[in-house]
């Protein structure tokens, strides 16, 4: 079995987890996230932790423990503290704009482009080149920043596009002069 899978994860303050059949609840005032147990893994909820074991001992159920472990520490962080990127455009007229939960993005198209954010998350524009995502569901946020930096990636050469914040982009070389 994996280290992971054995991890004992401590539930934090103000944070309740219920296992009802093979669905894991973790609730907090930031709000509740809901968990399809694997059948190959077992799960408890005891003396203010909770653990995973391997049900029968085969390859894909040390595999499929480890995944769900991490995962209950993803939702018990989300509920807890909450996930938040950040992302920062880079370019001569490139910008964000926030009109309510719709991001409008100039990255050089001939038009602005438009994404609405997925429910539980929220956006946050915080000088017209620099936005950030919050919400309790790591995937959700996570999967919604990487789609707006696929709007236009940063290349290589002039650095210019949508990068996570703290990004490092490694910079090219440009062509030589001539000799």
């Amino acid at each position: 079995m994996s280290r992971i899978g054995r991890r004992k994860l401590i539930i934090p303050d103000a944070v309740t987890v219920e296992l009802s059949e093979n669905i894991l609840t973790v609730k907090s005032a930031k709000g509740t996230l809901n968990l399809d147990i694997d059948p190959l893994v077992s799960v408890k909820v005891e003396d203010n932790a909770v653990t995973t074991e391997v049900i029968k001992e085969t390859p894909r159920a040390n595999v499929v423990v480890g995944t769900m472990n991490a995962l209950i520490k993803n939702m018990l962080i989300g509920v807890s503290e909450g996930y938040t990127k950040n992302l920062e455009i880079v370019g001569v007229g490139y910008r964000f704009n926030v009109q309510g939960n719709k991001i409008m993005i100039n990255a050089g198209f001939s038009h602005p482009v438009e994404r609405v954010c997925p429910e539980g998350v929220s956006v946050e524009l915080v000088n017209a080149n620099e936005i950030s995502l919050s919400g309790i569901d790591k995937q959700k946020v996570t999967e919604f920043a990487a789609k707006i930096r696929d709007i236009r990636s940063p290349e290589p050469y002039k650095g210019k596009g949508i990068r996570y914040k703290g990004e490092h982009i490694r910079r090219k070389e440009g062509k030589k002069a001539a000799k």
